[in-house]
């Protein structure tokens, strides 16, 4: 699951300053190959917030199919064994909702992806160097 910086990803239409801060883009637990899922159209996704589910829907709901996009990314740049590619996010963001819901310290989110396996983040608040002593 990925975490995007909201308060800075309105400093330009491109989504990419909000979501590559360190610790935002999180992977795992663990990654599968091509054979060890059988349909990826058919994968059932779920997030929960504090056990709440806040979305879940199936990979055949994406807007755009999974080999149209390799077809696409491909006309750009090099993709070798390994390299990840970020779909986008079923329905359910949490500024999208109304009223926006934002993730805040002591929450805890669980991704699912069945087939793949779970991924548990515990939301803690940014550390601030500023306070820290010197040596």
């Amino acid at each position: 699951n990925d975490g995007s910086v909201r308060d800075f990803q309105s400093h330009t239409t491109q989504f990419t300053p909000g979501k590559n801060f360190d610790a935002s883009g999180a992977f795992g637990p663990w990654l599968v190959t091509a054979d060890e899922v059988p349909d990826p159209t058919a994968l059932h996704l779920r997030t929960l917030v504090d056990n709440v589910v806040v979305q879940e829907a199936t990979t055949d709901l994406l807007l755009f199919p999974i080999p149209r996009l390799i077809a696409y990314i491909s006309t750009f740049t090099t993709l070798e064994p390994g390299d990840v590619i970020a779909t986008g996010t079923p329905a359910g963001v949490g500024s999208r909702r109304d009223p926006p819901w934002f993730l805040e310290p002591g929450d805890v989110v669980e991704v699912d992806i069945s087939g793949v396996g779970r991924l548990v983040n515990p939301v803690v608040a940014e550390h601030d160097t500023a306070e820290e002593e010197g040596p």
